[in-house]
């Protein structure tokens, strides 16, 4: 096979081959051909264009005020869900931190806060042994052409107790259960401090058996690590950064 092949190659110029070696060797191999065992890269591109062009959500903004089941504190003015979940709105003052821009002078903003440790995760299957990951061509609020192509479950502490009064997310189980599947990847990272504060999430990637058969809704598609690159590095406002952050440690 063309993974012993280069790990063959590596050895006789001097290359220590460990478990992370062969891990990253396989995953270049995965990374550079297009051997989805359902739809070609060009299959996945137009099935995600024509969900975007049949979303059916509709956006309206609207002031704060106006919110149902938010609200804003009379004595901070931080803005806050009634049950106590989700994420508040709050206001930091920021001052001697000499690396920045404004040196020390220093600056106020708003920031959202809330320590809920979320979910992000990515089921992965074998097909003719190999690697698929299981996507969602996922509606939000603040997304460009209002879908983009997110992990399969993606999900903050607040949905996964159901605070919203709707369903657990799909999929679910397999990260909160995980005893008869195979953790490919589990590690904290760390969300964009500019607008999180102190906000990390439980980056995942659950292998499941190839005989275990997954009801699989029309809002997700089974791709490989090369269509997810390939989206990446070709096409703008397409695979979420939920994939991408998940995917970096892979």
């Amino acid at each position: 096979m063309i993974d012993e092949e280069i790990k063959e190659v590596l050895k006789k110029n001097g290359y220590n081959i460990n478990e992370d070696s062969e891990t990253r060797i396989k995953t270049m191999i995965q990374s550079i051909q297009d051997n989805n065992e359902f739809h070609n890269l060009e299959y996945v591109l137009q099935w995600f264009g024509k969900k975007r062009k049949e979303s059916p959500m509709i956006l309206e903004e609207i002031g704060i005020n106006e919110l149902e089941k938010w609200q804003v504190s009379q004595n901070t003015g931080n803005i806050s869900h009634e049950s106590g979940g989700f994420f508040e709105i709050i206001g930091l003052r920021i001052s001697n931190s000499l690396d920045r821009e404004v040196g020390n002078k220093g600056w106020t903003q708003p920031i959202i806060a809330k320590n809920e440790i979320g979910i992000l995760g990515l089921i992965m299957k074998k097909f003719s042994n190999i690697p698929h990951f299981l996507l969602q061509a996922k509606a939000e609020p603040g997304n460009i052409e209002k879908l983009q192509l997110s992990p399969t479950l993606q999900a903050t502490k607040s949905n996964l107790e159901q605070k919203h009064g709707g369903k657990k997310p799909l999929f679910v189980d397999y990260f909160e259960n995980t005893e008869k599947n195979k953790i490919i990847y589990s590690k904290y990272q760390t969300e964009d401090g500019g607008r999180f504060y102190l906000k990390s999430n439980l980056n995942m990637i659950v292998e499941v058996s190839e005989n275990e058969k997954i009801e699989i809704p029309d809002s997700f598609i089974w791709v490989t690590m090369y269509q997810i690159k390939q989206m990446i590095l070709h096409h703008e406002n397409l695979i979420n950064p939920h994939v991408r952050s998940i995917i970096s440690g892979f």
